[in-house]
């Protein structure tokens, strides 16, 4: 069966207004998890799948306050910077850069969720 529907961006956002809001819940168990309160992040990237729905990425500017979000275009790019900077981690970098890093492997699969 081949079937194609347009929908409009609105219909969209309530469609999946649920899944969008469980990213925030899984924000939240992220923190407790590492025991930070949001006012400690002073960064957020994201990198690829739903970070490019712009009401993701709404809900998220908003939860920690209109902080910037930075965003990479290429998830290549953004795998090897975090490689990188898990490499000088590893090696015993103490420099400032990499001492303000904290790397946390909070999701090790990429998630897909069907609407």
């Amino acid at each position: 069966i081949d079937f194609h529907k347009a929908i409009t961006r609105a219909h969209f956002e309530e469609l999946g207004a649920d899944l969008f809001r469980s990213t925030l819940e899984l924000v939240e168990q992220a923190l407790r998890d590492v025991k930070m309160d949001k006012s400690n992040i002073h960064e957020i990237v994201l990198v690829d799948g739903s970070t490019h729905i712009p009401k993701v990425h709404k809900l998220l500017q908003d939860f920690f306050h209109g902080e910037e979000l930075h965003r990479f275009v290429n998830h290549d790019e953004a795998v090897a910077y975090g490689a990188a900077v898990q490499a000088a981690m590893l090696k015993g970098d103490q420099s400032d850069e990499i001492k303000e890093v904290l790397l946390l492997d909070v999701t090790s699969l990429s998630l897909l969720a069907m609407l």
